[in-house]
Order: C-alpha cells, then structure tokens, then sequence
C-alpha cells in the first residue's frame, strides 16, 4: 500500500512538471517589456501619485469659502439696535497664485519620477531577460564542452583498450569530464534562479522565458535591442548632451528647486494681510426701533485679518530660504554624480566592446583549430592526454569567457542607458 502512494503521489508531481513546462511561454524583449508595464503594481501606484499631485493644483488655487452671520438682539439691551443678517467673504492676497506655482511645479516632480520609474522598469526587464540568456548561453558552452570529453574520455577508453594509454590516462579523463558536468550542474541550475527573477521583474508567475537560446547568432543583436560591438557609438561630449538632457534625476532636481524657490514666495506671502469683506441686511422689529415703527437696511463693512505684528512668519521664511539651498546642493550633487557615473559606464562599455571583438575577431576561432588539431594528434598517438587536457582546459576558458564577454557587453550596454536615462542611442553604420 505504501508503494503505490508512493508511485501515485511520483506520477502527479510528473503530470503537473510537465504542465508547468508546457505552460512556460517564450517571448521576445519587447513582449517581456509590455508584459512587465500592464502588470506593475509601483506604476500603478505612481499614477495615483500623478493624480494626486494634479488634484493637490485645484487644492492649491482654492478660493476661501464665504460665512453667514446673523446678530439678533434680545431683551432691552437690543432696544433701538437692529437684527443683522450677513454674508463675509476673506480673500488672500497674493497667495494663491504662489500656491498653484508650487503644486504645479510637484505636480511635474511627480511626473517626472513617474516616468523614471517606467523606465527603470524597463532596463530592469533588459537586464533580468539578458540575464537569462546568459545562464542560457553559459550552460550552452559547457554543454559542448561535456560533449568534447566526453569524446576525448572514448578515445581515451579506445586507447586504453588497445593498450596504446594508461589507467591514469582514464581517471585523468573521468576527472576532467566529471568536473565539467558538476559546472553544467551549476549553469543549469543558475538558469532557473535566472528565469524566477526574469518573472519577479515582471511582476508574474514564473512562466515565462526567453525565445532568445543563446548570445550566438549576429541578428540577436537587434533581438535584444543592443548595437553590434563594430558599430560606433557617439563621441563622449555628445553623450554627455544627451544625459544633461535627458536624466531625471537632473530634471527632477530642477523641478524642485522650483518647488522649493514657490515655497518660499508662500512663506514671505503670510506677511501680507488678507481683506475680509462683509455686506448683509439690518433691521429693528416694532417693539425695539425705539421710535415705534419697523426700520430697516443695510451695511458693508471690510476689515485687515491676519495683520503680521504679534508673529512675522520669520522662522517659515528662514526654512524656506535653506530648503532652496538644499534643492541646489542636491542638484550640484546630482550633476557631479551624473558625470562620474556616465564616465565609468562610457568606458566599461568600450572596454567591454573592445574584449568582445577580441574573442569573434581571433580568439575563438583559433581555439577551435588548436583544439580540433590537438585532439586529432592524441587520437593519433602524437602527442599525451596532459597536453591535450591542458589545451582543452585553454579552450573551455576561452569559450565560456566568451559567453562571459557577451553578457558582460550586454550589461555594460544596458548600465550605459541607464546612465544617460534613454532607451536608445542613434547608431552609426558597423565597422
């Protein structure tokens, strides 16, 4: 009875494995992009924001709302004064205006940091989808690996079995075959780890993946939105154009200097009084004219409120004032960290390119002729197992550095947008 629990229980997990498998859908970049947008729940979130603010500016500009007075007499105090009914009205002087200022302008940081976030959303969906083809492209290169020792461990076997090799010559061979299927372990496993966080980014259940297998092929270039590493990229001063342009951290200072400059014209405005208006209706009943008919009329009145003697405001002026200087700090700070940032990225994209064309211009090709020809001479007895395991160590450490080198452009190109905070660069033609 235990066994066939044990059996049924083995046969669920196998039907829903591979209804999990079969329901992992391949997608493009810009699928993975648009999928990411409709599901994010801090977008969402930051449109509310948006809205916010955009009610925060009808908020700002209100007018005060008016009073109904009323004054009734009683008794023979009241004798020969009259009844009044009223309408006051306060109205502010020069600081609505200050107001709209303010909130329009957080209106606009909120925008800002509104499309800041799709963006950095975006580059984080690139980064996670170039992640997992990574994995994907690294496990790819110790596959191949695993193939070639595992043809090296039959010749090394055949060799032995002729006795034109030694025992040692096989363990030599198990070992090396074996190391490499424990790193191919590693990679596959770094492929699912890869492929969680590619669907954590994207605000979904892990069923998505990549229709990109590998970094291989020319035309995955366009696939994943990055340049050829023989094309051109912009001169450093035209980038940095771009970035003093286009950087929302900069803008979003900008605006809350702004901000902060509106503030402080709020703050110096409490000094001005307000004019308080008032009209209404008056009149004296029969029994308390005073003069035994019924009198009537009217009156208008206005007053100074809020008159800035006892309290000058000095102190909200004063904050205002360093809140002004500490929107310039920061976007001093913001101008100094852009440059430095944008540099360091700059030249980790062309180290990272000039790597890369290392490998396609010479490298791996060369690595496979000295590795096709080294195998053919162990297989034909002209030279030992040592030296063909040394060279297919060389080859291995070329070949995923290659995959390495290809992630690693992938990533500095990415980094680089990020930096200048655009999706895209115009790009000149290929080398």
């Amino acid at each position: 009875m235990k066994y066939k629990i044990i059996i049924i229980l083995l046969l669920i997990s196998a039907c829903l494995g591979s209804h999990a498998i079969e329901d992992i859908k391949q997608i493009t970049l810009d699928e993975a992009i648009n999928i990411a947008i409709e599901n994010s729940i801090e977008l969402d979130t930051q449109k509310l924001n948006v809205e916010i603010a955009k009610n925060n500016i009808k908020s700002a500009n209100r007018l005060q709302n008016p009073s109904i007075d009323t004054y009734w007499n009683m008794g023979s105090a009241g004798m020969g004064n009259p009844h009044s009914v009223g309408i006051s009205q306060m109205i502010e002087l020069f600081k609505r205006k200050n107001r709209k200022k303010s909130a329009i302008a957080s209106h606009q940081v909120t925008e800002e940091s509104s499309r800041y976030i799709n963006f950095d959303l975006k580059m984080d969906v690139r980064e996670a989808y170039i992640n997992l083809v990574a994995a994907k492209s690294i496990a790819a290169s110790l596959e191949v690996e695993e193939k070639l020792l595992s043809d090296i461990n039959a010749i090394v076997k055949q060799r032995y079995k002729n006795g034109d090799a030694t025992e040692t010559d096989v363990i030599q061979a198990n070992i090396s075959l074996n190391h490499v299927k424990t790193l191919l372990n590693t990679a596959r496993t770094n492929i699912l780890a890869s492929r969680f966080q590619f669907n954590s980014v994207m605000d979904t259940d892990p069923i998505y993946d990549t229709n990109v297998i590998t970094f291989d092929d020319d035309e995955n270039f366009d696939m994943l939105l990055t340049p050829s590493p023989k094309s051109d990229l912009p001169s450093f001063s035209d980038i940095l154009a771009l970035a003093e342009q286009h950087r929302y951290d900069l803008k979003i200072a900008q605006k809350e200097i702004e901000v902060a400059k509106n503030n402080l014209k709020i703050a110096t405005s409490q000094r001005v009084p307000d004019i308080e208006i008032s009209a209404g209706y008056l009149y004296q009943p029969i029994g308390m004219s005073g003069e035994g008919k019924f009198l009537n009329g009217a009156y208008a009145g206005a007053s100074l409120v809020n008159l800035p003697i006892l309290y000058n405001y000095s102190p909200e002026i004063k904050n205002a004032k360093l809140e002004i200087e500490k929107a310039q700090l920061k976007y001093a700070a913001a101008q100094n960290n852009a440059f430095a940032n944008l540099s360091s990225a700059y030249e980790k994209l062309i180290n990272a390119r000039v790597n890369l064309n290392y490998y396609t211009d010479s490298l791996i090709e060369d690595t496979k002729m000295m590795m096709r020809t080294s195998k053919k001479n162990y297989e034909e007895g002209k030279t030992d197992l040592t030296s063909l395991i040394v060279i297919e160590q060389s080859y291995r450490s070329i070949i995923v550095g290659y995959a390495y080198a290809l992630s690693q452009y992938y990533s500095c190109w990415i980094n680089f947008l990020r930096e200048v905070d655009v999706e895209s660069l115009p790009q000149t033609a290929a080398l």
